[in-house]
């Protein structure tokens, strides 16, 4: 795994980047644009998420996109994560593979839709912890 790095921000910053994330991956999509592209948009909402949950915690945790590894990190250190919030560890394909012309499959609608809905989740479980006040999704 790489090394563990303490990254600038609070946990706040992390949210209102994941809240930014998860609007571009709502946009209506452009007739140009592909639709695993916007699916990208939801993993960084869903990542960014996480990584404000681990900021919260006082964990510092590694530069990766792999949502399975930093939410394992977060149950090691003793953060609940619910199953419906695990869920989003498929999103993890759409941080790299699928924006990338050689990869092969592209993503649909249906699956952008199942993407924005798994970034809503995450996020609205860690605004809960980070601001308890601030409970739902945008």
């Amino acid at each position: 795994m790489p090394r563990r790095h303490r990254t600038p921000g609070t946990a706040a910053d992390w949210l209102a980047r994941a809240t930014s994330s998860l609007a571009l991956a709502q946009v209506a999509k452009p007739e140009e644009a592909l639709w695993e592209d916007l699916c990208f948009n939801a993993q960084q909402a869903a990542e960014k998420a996480i990584k404000g949950m681990l900021t919260h915690g006082g964990i510092e945790f590694p530069l990766v996109h792999d949502l399975a590894d930093l939410l394992e990190l977060a149950e090691t250190n003793g953060i609940p994560v619910p199953d419906d919030v695990k869920r989003s560890a498929r999103l993890t394909q759409y941080a790299s593979l699928t924006r990338y012309p050689f990869a092969g499959e592209t993503a649909t609608e249906a699956e952008h839709a199942q993407a924005v809905e798994l970034a809503r989740t995450v996020i609205a479980w860690a605004r809960k912890a980070i601001s308890p006040d601030r409970g739902t999704t945008s």
